[in-house]
């Protein structure tokens, strides 16, 4: 038998035994990155004191000393009511990245068979963190009769785009809002305010006030 037929049938017959190979191996590593699990923080749920604090106040008292408290640090509030406090703060970390924190307030009731007020004040802060993409800028140069050309040019818009977000779990940043919390509502600077009004007795009435009299003018 030729020489030259030899060969070809052997490489003919590598070729599938290649091809065989190559598809074991992408199939072993597409089950490998399957089993691979993504790294997160477990949700145990064994915690209910990072976010969450008793006040001995109604929920419209509680959620005006977290709109207060919020204020107070510089955050811009977007929702308040009797029972729903939020507001946004911005931060510049580095040049390129920017940073976004969403505080959320929530006032509910808690039932007590002493009669006394109590409300559970949940609080959650979200993080967005942002950073900048950049996009090279191009244009068409004509050419004569080589027709036109894309050159790139120096210049770029830089546009900001969300790279992360997660949930605050640091017990230590909660703790120091609730403590901020507590200064409002024992300083007595959070009362309601008339559009979150507040489940309160009802008042008095008040006494009958005497204004002066200006003497008249004597006569003759």
């Amino acid at each position: 038998m030729p020489s030259h037929f030899n060969s070809f049938s052997s490489s003919s017959l590598r070729t599938p035994v290649l091809i065989l190979s190559l598809l074991s191996a992408l199939v072993l590593a597409g089950c490998g990155s399957t089993s691979r699990r993504v790294s997160y923080e477990p949700e145990d749920f064994d915690s209910t004191t990072t976010h969450t604090r008793n006040y001995p106040a109604t929920e419209a008292r509680t959620c005006e000393a977290a709109r207060r408290a919020l204020l107070s640090q510089g955050y811009m509030v977007t929702a308040a009511n009797a029972d729903l406090v939020t507001g946004r703060k911005s931060f510049q970390p580095a040049a390129e990245v920017h940073v976004e924190v969403e505080f959320r307030v929530v006032c509910a009731r808690e039932g007590g068979k002493s009669g006394k007020q109590s409300t559970v004040a949940f609080a959650t802060a979200l993080q967005d963190r942002y950073g900048i993409k950049k996009v090279n800028n191009s244009a068409s140069v004509g050419v004569g009769a080589f027709g036109s050309l894309s050159l790139p040019f120096a210049g770029s818009d830089d546009a900001m785009v969300k790279v992360a977000s997660e949930t605050l779990t640091d017990e230590r940043f909660y703790d120091r809002f609730f403590t901020l919390m507590d200064r409002f509502l024992d300083g007595g600077g959070a009362d309601a305010p008339p559009d979150m009004p507040a489940e309160a007795p009802a008042a008095a009435p008040a006494p009958a006030t005497s204004f002066p009299v200006a003497p008249s003018p004597n006569r003759g």
